[in-house]
């Protein structure tokens, strides 16, 4: 397996590094943000009409997270310096959501704007 994986957790999607293996799964190090997670209620896609509408936050930079092996793919490409791999995963999802006039598209907006005040904190960044 390369040096560095792509690995796909709930609906997000990163580059890192395998820390270790159990049977549990593959511990990977997270180093950049590739998709972000979707927000809302994943067992109700699309429905705003959930007792909680999730605010989903990526994975944190040098987060060790178990991924399931089949998760896990090599990833031979280059990849962006966290803080500036999140603000354009950030930007691009964003953008999908601007671009669908939903009920859903427009409360997962709402849910990310609150997570980028978070971002900002932890990660002292701005977004275009």
């Amino acid at each position: 397996m390369s040096t560095y994986v792509k690995a796909f957790y709930k609906t997000g999607a990163y580059v890192g590094k395998i820390h270790s293996e159990d049977h549990r799964g593959t511990v990977v190090e997270i180093l950049s943000v590739i998709k972000h997670p979707k927000q809302g209620d994943l067992h109700n896609p699309n429905s705003i009409d959930v007792p909680l509408f999730h605010e989903r936050k990526a994975l944190a930079n040098h987060e060790k997270a178990i991924i399931p092996t089949s998760m896990i793919k090599p990833h031979n490409a280059g990849f962006l310096e966290y803080k500036d791999s999140l603000i354009k995963a950030v930007t691009e999802y964003e953008e999908s959501l601007l671009e669908s006039s939903t009920a859903f598209s427009d409360a997962c907006y709402n849910a990310l704007q609150e997570v980028k005040k978070e971002y900002q904190l932890m990660y002292r960044i701005s977004f275009p």
